[in-house]
């Protein structure tokens, strides 16, 4: 029997994030094991904490799709974190955690009641130039993209920028038309003056499964990655994802020293044990 945590991230409503399950103490579980635990839950993503292998970490983290394993994704890493210390584990620095995951270490630190973590460097970036593609697989005309960058931190995010976040919220995918494309995710700002500055959907092909994903921090850290030094965003602004869905995630992102950091709140809403 090992503890058992599901955790909404980005949000301060259970039920208006993004659920994730964590499986706490999973020493001696085979990837195979976890695998299926992960395809069971039919969540977005499952984790498993474990001791740290980096004298550095705090922690390590193993993170799973319902057909995959991801060697970093944003919301798994702060509702895993939140779950860390919920469950009565004490970081050595009291102002934030080290995460060890396939992607290395990421730095989580407390932002006020959040957590927030430290965007993780491109694995591909760079214009995309032609928008053809896209267009035909968020089936709208080419004119209608105002930008759109390789975005890939991990999952394999490709980012598409639209004028507006209305435009965001009236886009109804052509999954078969996905091709090459694992993950597009689509930005558009808000008028000013409102709580969020910018709309983000992000379309998932999980391996022919094709869906929307509530939340996604490691989509919303790779576009502020590329928003805020372009100058399109300010270098503190809130994304809101999950309208079309009916969820209320509220992504906080910034820029410091040169790094973005993605922070979002998180609450726990089962707790118990797990037979594994």
């Amino acid at each position: 029997m090992r503890t058992f945590s599901q955790v909404d991230v980005f949000t301060d409503e259970f039920t208006r994030g993004n659920a994730l399950a964590v499986v706490h103490n999973a020493e001696g579980l085979t990837t195979e094991q976890m695998a299926a635990f992960a395809n069971w839950t039919n969540l977005a993503e499952t984790t498993f904490l474990l001791p740290p292998e980096n004298p550095a970490a705090d922690y390590r983290l193993r993170i799973f799709t319902v057909s995959r394993e991801l060697p970093f994704a944003g919301h798994p890493t702060l509702g895993s974190a939140h779950a860390w210390l919920a469950a009565g584990n004490t970081p050595r620095d009291p102002d934030r955690l080290v995460q060890e995951c396939g992607a290395g270490l990421v730095e989580v630190r407390r932002d006020g009641s959040r957590l927030a973590f430290a965007a993780p460097p491109l694995l591909r970036g760079g214009p995309v130039a032609d928008h053809s593609a896209l267009a035909a697989a968020l089936a709208i005309e080419p004119e209608e993209i105002a930008g759109a960058q390789w975005a890939d931190n991990g999952p394999g995010w490709v980012a598409v920028l639209l004028h507006s976040a209305a435009a965001v919220l009236a886009l109804w995918p052509d999954y078969q038309r996905f091709g090459e494309f694992t993950g597009i995710g689509v930005v558009g700002p808000h008028p000013d003056g409102g709580e969020a500055a910018f709309e983000v959907r992000a379309f998932i092909n999980e391996g022919g499964r094709f869906e929307e994903d509530p939340v996604t921090g490691s989509l919303n850290a790779s576009i502020a990655q590329w928003l805020i030094p372009a100058g399109i965003a300010q270098q503190r602004y809130v994304a809101a994802q999950g309208t079309a869905l009916g969820r209320r995630g509220r992504v906080h992102l910034s820029q410091d020293g040169g790094e973005i950091w993605v922070g979002g709140n998180s609450v726990t809403g089962i707790t118990g044990r797990v037979i594994l």
